[in-house]
């Protein structure tokens, strides 16, 4: 059985810049353009049963504004009569409407159970739609540079199922036959009434191909289905087909498409999702032990044996729980009893009272510690050291100092950490793991359409830029841009909702869920002499930071950025910033 190789990311040490001294707030007035919209931007609010945290990453945060990244700043949003507007700006003072080139046969508003359209720029020449009621188009735009001669042909249309979003597409051409290959994702019900949220997520790879030439139709060659239980922060076909690259918190496995799919999640899943065996209380002197018995249970069925390290708990002769306690107790004292609600209750006294136990059984992850109200204050109280507004507020206990500023949002991460896995288009097996550990997924963009598109991470107190490249089969994974200090910075920010950076590197830009925009450029030289006093030396360049503030109470849908420009979308606006001067 092939093995994944177990692969890291390499930091270019000449992109770090460790001297960096934080970013200096300009007042410079940033010229901002609003534009009205003849009609309001199809937004898709979340029914009551998606209320999973995956369906407000996937559906609630969706970017309603989208960006042709052939074409810089050309810019596309849907509005609620379906059509497709464009936005293609030459120059800011002279900004026409948004112009309809494509609409939607059908009528969206009459789908209850529909998703928010999604669109994707596969090629300068291709375009991938979906409706959001689990019907996916693929249109032929022509060049789409040239707005007098662009026309919008739909090549393909067909029912996929259930509503999808479309995550990511490219463009094929091998040995004359032309194929797209389009990544959707739908969040899913569990068939089996499972613990856990209730639902999976769905990611489906489709193949759509011509055959030859003369035959103008197009067909669905290949259906691929992956299934996790969280929605990636990053998922993207490899320009060449042969591969895929997803980054996400839970682990993604492919699945039979004809095979019962339940079966093929089932050795994956079951850690995940199965209900804990017992659930187990403590105090400073007391252990309480709950365990769930089978309907019509008597007090014959339950044997429970103490001795002063080790339990053992038989239900019906069969096998419970038995193992090494984490400490001793007082085997004599402890007792159980069968409760009303059908539920075994099993009392273990503690022989070190005061100790804290981190597990029931030693090595057994079966259960579940409820921690109460007031053990829960006992232990914030022990750590009050490490919060202290003061460096050190009480140095004869020898306690290290701490200082709260430094500890961020997003220095807490989750006990299991993303990864960024690499799968095999033809085998389905994955073939390179690497292991994210604290480096926080915060962006993608795409810097080079004819490549992956680019994803950054939090690395210490920065943000580092990754370009895939499928080719390099040992160095898969390039670091081709810092932007410093910015992990730390966006940490502060709690409204942030869009994370977005130029595709020449030059600024990165954030936005709140209402008004306020954020831009951190890249350190320039200084036109006058700075002087840093403490360590004596001049200052060449300063890194700004800028804030712009929309003149709007209605929230942010869409955020997008191009070298020159910000575009920022609002139900009934579309904002555009300048940011850069083009030399």
């Amino acid at each position: 059985m092939e093995v994944a190789a177990n692969c890291s990311l390499r930091v270019k040490r000449p992109l770090l810049d460790p001297r960096f001294e934080g970013y200096k707030l300009s007042l410079e007035p940033l010229p901002c353009y609003q534009l009205e919209l003849d009609a309001a931007v199809a937004e898709v609010k979340l029914r009551d049963d998606q209320y999973t945290l995956e369906h407000m990453h996937a559906f609630g945060m969706y970017n309603y504004l989208h960006c042709d990244s052939w074409y810089q700043d050309s810019v596309y949003y849907i509005d609620n009569l379906g059509r497709i507007m464009n936005l293609t700006v030459m120059l800011d003072t002279a900004l026409g409407k948004p112009r309809e080139v494509f609409r939607l046969p059908t009528d969206l508003t009459a789908c209850d159970n529909r998703l928010c359209a999604s669109i994707h720029f596969t090629s300068s020449t291709w375009v991938t739609l979906s409706d959001g009621t689990g019907r996916l188009y693929v249109i032929g735009t022509g060049e789409r540079g040239n707005s007098a001669s662009e026309k919008w042909e739909m090549m393909f249309n067909e029912e996929l199922g259930d509503p999808f979003i479309i995550i990511h597409s490219i463009s094929l051409l091998k040995a004359e036959e032309h194929s797209i290959a389009i990544l959707i994702l739908r969040i899913e019900k569990e068939e089996q009434d499972m613990k856990g949220s209730g639902f999976y997520v769905s990611l489906e790879w489709v193949t759509i191909s011509k055959k030859n030439k003369d035959n103008k139709k197009y067909e669905i060659t290949k259906r691929d289905i992956l299934r996790g239980k969280s929605v990636p922060h990053y998922a993207a076909i490899e320009p060449n087909g042969n591969g895929l690259m997803i980054v996400s918190y839970k682990s993604f496995k492919f699945v039979q498409v004809d095979q019962d799919l339940e079966e093929n999640m089932d050795e994956d899943m079951s850690e995940k999702i199965r209900e804990p065996l017992y659930y187990w209380q403590q105090t400073e002197d007391d252990l309480t032990v709950t365990v769930r018995l089978p309907e019509n249970s008597v007090k014959d069925d339950v044997q429970v044996q103490f001795l002063p390290d080790h339990i053992n708990i038989m239900l019906r002769n069969c096998q419970f729980l038995e193992g090494k306690l984490y400490s001793s107790v007082d085997h004599e004292s402890s007792t159980w009893i069968i409760k009303e609600n059908n539920s075994l209750e099993i009392f273990l006294i503690k022989k070190n009272e005061g100790l804290t136990w981190p597990e029931l059984v030693v090595g057994d992850k079966q259960g579940e510690l409820i921690r109460d109200s007031a053990q829960c204050a006992a232990i914030a109280e022990r750590l009050m050291h490490l919060t202290s507004e003061e460096l050190n507020p009480n140095p004869d206990k020898e306690k290290p100092p701490c200082n709260a500023q430094e500890l961020e949002e997003c220095d807490i991460f989750f006990e299991e950490s993303s990864s960024l896995c690499r799968f095999d288009g033809s085998t389905l097996k994955t073939t390179h793991v690497v292991n994210l550990g604290s480096n926080q997924y915060l962006f993608s963009v795409i810097v080079d359409p004819k490549e992956m598109p680019c994803f950054c991470l939090r690395h210490d107190v920065d943000a580092l830029l990754w370009q895939p490249h499928s080719s390099k089969q040992d160095d898969m994974w390039e670091h081709i841009a810092t932007f410093n200090a910015l992990g730390y910075v966006q940490a502060s920010k709690r409204d942030k909702k869009f994370f977005a950076c130029a595709p020449n590197y030059s600024y990165a830009a954030l936005c709140e869920c209402l008004r306020r925009v954020f831009i951190y450029r890249q350190p320039t030289p200084m036109s006058t002499v700075l002087y840093n006093r403490k360590e004596g030396r001049h200052v060449g360049q300063v890194a700004k930071q800028q804030v712009a503030s929309l003149e709007t109470n209605d929230p942010i849908l869409g955020f997008q950025a191009t070298n020159e420009r910000l575009f920022v979308l609002t139900t009934k606006n579309l904002f555009l910033i300048k940011v850069n001067t083009e030399n």
